[in-house]
């Protein structure tokens, strides 16, 4: 699903990630984790093509077996859209878009039919447990709630891969367990992959896979 080898990135005169590789297959779902500042986001941003490794080093990067290297940005542009879905720390809902119409926007962008797509985002919402809030505005939901619309958003164009930065860094407790049981539960019906930086050990714990980050590599 996912091979990256050799990625490096530098900030400045800072080396960010130093060769760093990895492999992710179909239907994993791979925590990374690490203290602050080792450029888990950084990887995460790279592999859901937001950023690009450095490239003055010989590098490989691949997602469901499309190579991102020598791609133009309107080429990668449009593959992050209808491939790759992200979960953020604060779920980045339009606050003036209800949550059925913030599900659909991903959709939207990519000209699907615009009956298709509100039926296929109330399908989603419903299977998430949001059927009777889907024309509430986010102000009107809970962050639970938020991040769920969250987590429809980034499913409603069939990605490859849900790339998610600290889901549940923003919720309760309670709520991020759920959260978290969510992520397995649409793994087990739908085969989705995720890959996921996080600081929450439970989370980490319940992965297939916990990839320990540690300067600039994969431990």
């Amino acid at each position: 699903m996912i091979q990256a080898k050799n990625i490096h990135k530098y900030y400045g005169e800072v080396a960010v990630l130093k060769g760093l590789s990895l492999h992710i297959k179909k239907g994993e779902i791979v925590a990374i984790v690490g203290p602050s500042g080792v450029g888990k986001t950084t990887l995460l941003q790279i592999l859901g093509a937001l950023d690009k490794p450095q490239n003055d080093k010989e590098f490989e990067l691949r997602v469901n077996n499309v190579s991102l290297k020598n791609n133009t940005d309107k080429e990668v542009s449009t593959f992050r859209n209808r491939h790759i879905g992200f979960i953020f720390q604060f779920h980045q809902l339009l606050p003036e878009f209800t949550a059925l119409e913030n599900v659909c926007i991903p959709a939207f962008i990519a000209n699907k039919d615009k009956k298709e797509t509100e039926k296929k985002a109330l399908e989603i919402l419903t299977f998430l447990g949001l059927e009777s809030r889907t024309h509430h505005k986010p102000n009107q939901l809970s962050g639970g709630e938020q991040q769920r619309v969250a987590v429809a958003r980034a499913l409603i164009n069939d990605p490859s891969v849900i790339l998610a930065d600290e889901p549940s860094g923003n919720l309760d407790s309670e709520a991020a367990k759920k959260l978290h049981e969510l992520f397995f539960k649409l793994r087990d019906e739908y085969g989705q992959t995720f890959v996921i930086v996080t600081h929450n050990e439970s989370l980490a714990n319940m992965a297939d896979r916990k990839l320990v980050m540690k300067d600039g590599v994969i431990g």
